[in-house]
């Protein structure tokens, strides 16, 4: 079974907001291949679906812990699975890349993100992948806006024209994988 984690904060008021571009990309993923509903799992604290694809089970996770907490889900989403590191990809907003410009990598440091440091944390290993989409914005960037600020704001329209074409990228890049390696869908994505 292959996990695919996008993070996000639960509440309406957050919808849309920079921060839950991985609630974004699942949302995307699953309407475009016909996943079932999405349900409620109270002892993982999260919602989820599942689908066969490329002969591979996927579940597709997102956790109802709040950003900075999301390593709970996974972790238990993970052990009730017996789901291995190396099979979890995780999807998140990057404020060190660009807006719209997407990266995929292996074992990499949080670099600041609490929600993926927290992940760290809960699993004991950062060798999982993740699927980085960038929210930078050069033109509206405030110097002295605090990055929990920035993050919690919700896209401007002509952001969301940037974004559009990265979340469909990000949806090609997580169904490229169960039929692919690591390593191709880094050289076909990471352009």
């Amino acid at each position: 079974m292959i996990l695919i984690a996008g993070l996000g904060n639960p509440d309406l008021k957050f919808k849309n907001t920079r921060h839950n571009l991985g609630f974004m990309v699942l949302d995307k993923f699953s309407e475009e291949n016909s996943f079932p509903d999405w349900e409620e799992n109270r002892r993982i604290n999260c919602l989820f679906t599942k689908k066969i694809i490329a002969e591979k089970e996927i579940e597709l996770l997102k956790p109802l812990t709040y950003m900075n907490n999301s390593g709970r889900a996974i972790k238990l989403a993970a052990k009730k699975h017996n789901i291995k590191s190396k099979d979890i990809i995780i999807i998140h907003d990057d404020i060190d890349l660009d807006l719209g410009k997407i990266k995929i990598g292996k074992n990499r440091s949080a670099a600041g993100h609490k929600g993926v440091q927290s992940i760290i944390n809960e699993l004991g290993t950062k060798d999982f992948i993740r699927l980085r989409i960038g929210i930078k914005n050069q033109k509206i960037e405030n110097k002295k806006q605090k990055t929990e600020d920035f993050v919690l704001k919700k896209f401007t329209k002509e952001e969301e024209k940037v974004l559009k074409g990265a979340v469909e990228k990000a949806v090609k890049a997580i169904k490229f994988f169960p039929k692919e390696n690591l390593e191709k869908m880094m050289n076909e994505f990471n352009k």
